[in-house]
């Protein structure tokens, strides 16, 4: 009996909900290959490493005048979904923009959300993540 050749699998959702394709989407930003156009995709992005556990990434794209020497990502956090509350500024046309979203998560504590408000900034032509506040 001839074997059917196997179903082509699709390519993984990226974690960041836009729908798309991994590679296509937020990958492209963790591999290097270009930087995110906008703060809203920065943001997305960077939700992406999270789950991911893309430490470098993330540190990459922090600025270097607030950013960790290192995060020590809980491998046993389970990154669930986000959500863009808002968003302002952060185009190509600026050079600050803010974000607020929430993210879920479920960790030892069980299912939680992170609400924050976030500022970007441009730095060396690239948009980068400064700091935000928590609700």
């Amino acid at each position: 009996m001839p074997r059917r050749p196997a179903r082509p699998q699709p390519a993984p959702a990226c974690p960041c909900g836009t729908g798309a394709a991994y590679a296509a989407c937020c990958g492209r930003y963790h591999a290097g290959k270009e930087s995110a156009p906008t703060a809203e995709a920065l943001m997305r992005s960077r939700y992406a490493a999270f789950a991911r556990r893309e430490e470098a990434y993330l540190l990459r794209t922090w600025h270097p005048r607030t950013r960790p020497g290192r995060l020590g990502l809980d491998p046993r956090t389970r990154w669930l979904g986000l959500e863009i509350l808002a968003a302002e500024g952060g185009s190509a046309f600026h050079s600050t923009g803010t974000v607020a979203f929430r993210a879920s998560y479920e960790d030892a504590a069980g299912r939680q959300s992170l609400t924050e408000h976030s500022r970007f900034e441009r730095y060396a032509g690239a948009w980068v993540y400064v700091d935000g506040d928590h609700d």
